[in-house]
């Protein structure tokens, strides 16, 4: 069952419900080695908070009193279940966790973050690639499984049922709740960089609600990225990844208006972007040069693409034929409607919309994009730089009537108005 938070006082059930459950599920998974038990824990806490705060107030750290009850709820459960007295030395550590903090780990090697040992769970290999990434993005990014459903552009059924095999798979199994090693790390690597890069996504332009950016899923997202390259230094694609997510990161504070309006790229204020983040990605885009061995890998070469934009004070400095190319490099890797669509917006920079517009009316006829608002969003803005007005409305209708996001709804209906009559 997904949780589903209702309004509290002031809207804080919310709010921590969407800040703070991946943490908390994160928390009782250590105490009860079940995901799925740790789901209905946290679910059980933030139904106490409904009754409670109402009632009592708000907290001064709502966060940590969701965490404590859950954790107390936790330690409750395993003590009644008839193998407590077994299990009591391998849970202790984390029954004290109700009241305190946790110990440095022994092994220099080891992490001590709930939030990344549920990634790397969640990232099981007994699990298929599209189970782990949803149970990941359910438990770790608190998205519902609609909003999921966008992100993969599946049906939310289709959604709602891996996560729930997956959760009876990684029972069924008894799948430590841990970060492994060596080679057992290195196998799950590509999931779990993933998953990270799907739920910066989801905080960087949310694919639904009133909102469009959820700046708390950027932040987790970049904190693991960060912890990754620290933990696997060789890695060539983690760093890429680091680098990707900073550069993106340092355009937030310019990708919203005075109303929580989305601004597009080109009328960005670009004084606004963060230069220290744009200085780590240019660092950990360097780092993932040293290490490599081989071609680059699909988030060094984002990363490159971001980079690009970064370095352009202005947008007309932009260069779009080096993008384009980065483009094509990274279709020839990991081949993608998504990543054709990309393409051909650079193309269309580089070369003129008369030369990207048939690369995107190939694309009309896949099926994955059937109901992805952005094909209509892009073909529409091609057609309008074309001078075809009226076709151009048409496709920004459309891309209106399909997109999830309030904000970004608001933003395509105004361009089709802005097509005329």
């Amino acid at each position: 069952m997904t949780p589903q938070p209702t309004a509290g006082p002031g809207g804080a059930v919310e709010t921590v419900f969407r800040m703070e459950f991946p943490r908390v599920v994160a928390a009782v998974a250590r105490i009860v080695r079940d995901v799925g038990i740790a789901e209905e824990l946290a679910q059980d806490a933030l139904v106490a908070a409904l009754e409670q705060w109402p009632r009592d107030g708000v907290p001064d750290n709502p966060g940590a009193w969701l965490t404590a009850t859950a954790r107390h709820r936790a330690v409750d459960l395993v003590r009644r279940r008839e193998t407590y007295a077994r299990k009591l030395a391998e849970i202790g550590r984390d029954a004290d966790l109700v009241t305190a903090p946790p110990e440095p780990p022994a092994d220099p090697d080891d992490i001590d973050d709930d939030l990344l040992r549920l990634v790397f769970t969640a990232c099981h290999p007994a699990l298929s690639a599209e189970a782990r990434t949803a149970l990941t993005l359910r438990l770790l990014g608190g998205l519902t499984t609609a909003e999921i459903a966008r992100a993969f552009l599946v049906p939310e059924a289709t959604v709602a049922q891996r996560i729930v095999r997956a959760k009876r798979t990684l029972a069924r199994k008894n799948v430590a709740f841990e970060v492994p090693y060596g080679p057992d790390r290195e196998a799950r690597l590509g999931s779990v960089l993933d998953v990270i890069y799907l739920i910066f996504n989801e905080g960087y332009a949310a694919t639904a609600g009133d909102d469009w950016l959820r700046p708390a899923l950027c932040e987790d997202a970049l904190r693991l990225a960060r912890v990754l390259a620290g933990l696997m230094p060789k890695e060539p694609e983690v760093h890429g990844l680091t680098a990707l997510l900073e550069f993106q990161a340092s355009r937030t504070a310019a990708r919203t208006g005075p109303e929580g309006e989305p601004v597009l790229l080109a009328d960005q204020n670009r004084a606004r972007w963060n230069r220290m983040l744009i200085a780590r990605g240019v660092a950990a885009l360097a780092r993932a040069d040293a290490v490599a061995s081989g071609p680059p890998g699909p988030y060094v070469l984002q990363a490159a693409i971001a980079a690009c934009h970064a370095h352009a004070y202005r947008y007309e400095e932009t260069d779009w034929h080096r993008i384009a190319a980065l483009y094509a490099l990274l279709a020839a890797r990991t081949p993608s409607p998504v990543v054709e669509l990309n393409r051909a917006v650079a193309v269309s920079m580089a070369e003129g919309p008369e030369a990207a517009l048939p690369l995107v009316d190939a694309l009309t006829e896949v099926p994955a994009l059937r109901d992805y608002h952005l094909l209509p969003s892009v073909r529409g803005d091609l057609l309008s730089r074309l001078g075809r007005a009226a076709a151009a409305r048409q496709e920004f209708t459309r891309a209106a009537e399909l997109a999830g996001n309030a904000r970004e709804r608001e933003m395509l209906r105004r361009r089709a108005e802005e097509m005329g009559g």
